[in-house]
């Protein structure tokens, strides 16, 4: 599991363009890393406006925000353009970065076999060091944006 301290993995995800893109989009800018288990669900959909009309608040901070879903890139594109998301929905379609993270939700929603991620938030620094780490074993639970603002606000 990524620990606060370490080092992000450099891991390369399908964008919704089906580009190659890096998890910290531009290095020296802190981000926002939300991993959420499913598109068009209610509260992966609730999580990732939230994260939406935040935006100037993380823009003011100079902060970048990358979600990421095991959903294929096809439907990340139409969540993303559905809710008009404006940062980056990246597809761990092969599951290698919440493998890397250590946060595999197995059995998701009781279908044997079907990994997704579990709703987590990472926030990297400038040097791409994790300095915050939330993770929930229930999907149904929201993390607490105003402690996410918080922090992420500490690192500008």
């Amino acid at each position: 599991m990524i620990e606060i301290g370490t080092k992000v993995p450099e891991i390369k995800l399908v964008d919704t363009e089906l580009k190659l893109s890096n998890l910290i989009p531009e290095h020296g800018k802190p981000t926002l890393i939300a991993f959420f288990p499913g598109a068009f669900t209610g509260v992966c959909t609730k999580e990732m406006c939230t994260f939406r009309d935040s935006m100037a608040k993380l823009n003011s901070v100079n902060a970048k925000v990358v979600g990421i879903s095991t959903d294929g890139p096809f439907s990340n594109k139409a969540f993303k353009e559905q809710n008009k998301l404006t940062f980056s929905i990246l597809s761990d379609y092969n599951r290698e970065a919440v493998k890397r993270f250590g946060i595999e939700l197995k059995n998701f929603a009781g279908l044997n076999g079907y990994t997704a991620a579990k709703r987590s938030i990472f926030i990297v620094d400038k040097t791409g060091t994790i300095s915050y780490v939330w993770i929930s074993d229930d999907p149904t639970v929201e993390p607490d944006y105003n402690i996410i603002m918080s922090e992420i606000s500490k690192l500008k």
